[in-house]
């Protein structure tokens, strides 16, 4: 992109499994907060301040009027905000976009969901075509189920090689602050745990919790008046596969080549196994990472089990892939994507802690959503000092 956006701030708040205690607008007014306080930004109306608020969450879990609450814990009262109904990351990308208009020089995004409050299957049901697979009751891991046994079928993938995304991404997560699932699990406890969904097993899936993520992002000269440590949004693309589940073959994920094709074009990146020095992707079950190593062209089509095996994807490997745990450790379904580009974020700034990757200087936050990863999402980041 010619016209450079910066990541100036990040909040990432402790996520939360089944709290009754916990309120959505509660937990988007304290991250809200944490941001202003680290740029000093208030919601001038003059210029000075930030322009515009766009906050992401799911309707069908946070209820229809969530924008009563939602809005104003993070600052819309009588101002500028959009509310998208989509993944986190699709929300910073309409903030992008907003801020290339020209008409938005600095934006906060918010993404928060309370999975606990509702019955996520239910809800899933409803993102199926209506007149055939709606009413066979179909959920997001049922179609993860298929799309797992294709493609396990189609390349030799192995039931061990899954479980080693699981052993890798929850030991990962020991050493993130944020998350509550990180377990020094073993090959043999994965694929010993219940069988849910033939041939998911109950470790291989996320744990269902509650959270999110807010940051606020500015074009360049705004970024750097506001911190000495920008990141830089590089690159973003996004790719729907086709709606009806039938007429998708799910042993590929074309979406995830055309929208990583796209972004990386944009940010200048030839050879991302090379020129990446970590990757944050979104795995709502251990299978997916291996699919989705392969779609980000961090291997060819077919070998994401051999990445796995190789051993490169591991924190001290040579492409380190989910350093914070990934979303097997604990994220939110609507946030993940944007949790993703957070990580980076605290990665490219040396602000990681115990995650941290040593000599960070370029990542790709990756986010996934609908029935089988039907919406794909990347965003190239770059260290900016």
């Amino acid at each position: 992109m010619t016209d450079r956006i910066g990541v100036v701030s990040v909040a990432l708040p402790p996520i939360l499994e089944s709290e009754d205690w916990w309120h959505t607008g509660e937990a988007i007014f304290k991250t809200v907060q944490k941001v202003r306080e680290d740029t000093g930004l208030t919601f001038a109306t003059d210029g000075t301040g930030i322009d515009s608020t766009v906050t992401s969450t799911w309707g069908l879990i946070e209820g229809t009027f969530m924008a009563t609450y939602i809005e104003e814990n993070a600052g819309n009262h009588r101002r500028h905000a959009v509310l998208v109904t989509s993944e986190g990351a699709n929300a910073l990308q309409y903030a992008m976009v907003m801020i290339l208009t020209g008409k938005f020089d600095v934006i906060l995004v918010t993404s928060y969901i309370k999975e606990s409050k509702a019955e996520l299957h239910i809800a899933e049901n409803f993102a199926y075509e209506p007149i055939f697979h709606q009413g066979l009751g179909l959920d997001y891991l049922q179609a993860d189920a298929m799309q797992a046994r294709q493609y396990m079928h189609k390349y030799g993938i192995t039931p061990e090689q899954c479980a080693k995304v699981v052993v890798k991404n929850r030991r990962n997560g020991l050493r993130n602050p944020v998350v509550r699932f990180g377990h020094m699990f073993t090959v043999e406890d994965v694929l010993g745990s219940p069988m849910v969904a033939d041939p998911i097993h109950a470790h291989e899936i996320r744990p269902r919790c509650d959270g999110g993520c807010t940051m606020i992002i500015a074009r360049e000269d705004r970024a750097k008046q506001l911190t000495d440590k920008p990141v830089w949004l590089t690159g973003i693309s996004n790719c729907y596969d086709v709606y009806a589940l039938g007429e998708r073959d799910l042993s590929e994920v074309q979406a995830l080549e055309k929208a990583a094709k796209k972004a990386y074009s944009m940010a200048g990146i030839t050879n991302p196994r090379k020129e990446l020095d970590l990757v944050e992707l979104s795995e709502h079950c251990a299978y997916q990472e291996l699919m989705w190593t392969e779609g980000l062209g961090l291997c060819q089509r077919g070998e994401g089990g051999k990445l796995i095996d190789s051993g490169a994807t591991q924190r001290n490997g040579e492409l380190p892939v989910n350093p914070s745990g990934g979303v097997l450790s604990g994220n939110p379904v609507c946030a993940a994507g944007l949790i993703r580009v957070a990580e980076c974020v605290l990665q490219l700034r040396g602000q990681a802690g115990e995650k941290q990757i040593d000599g960070a200087r370029k990542a790709v936050a990756h986010a996934s959503a609908g029935p089988a990863g039907q919406l794909q999402t990347v965003i190239a980041l770059e260290k900016g000092f």
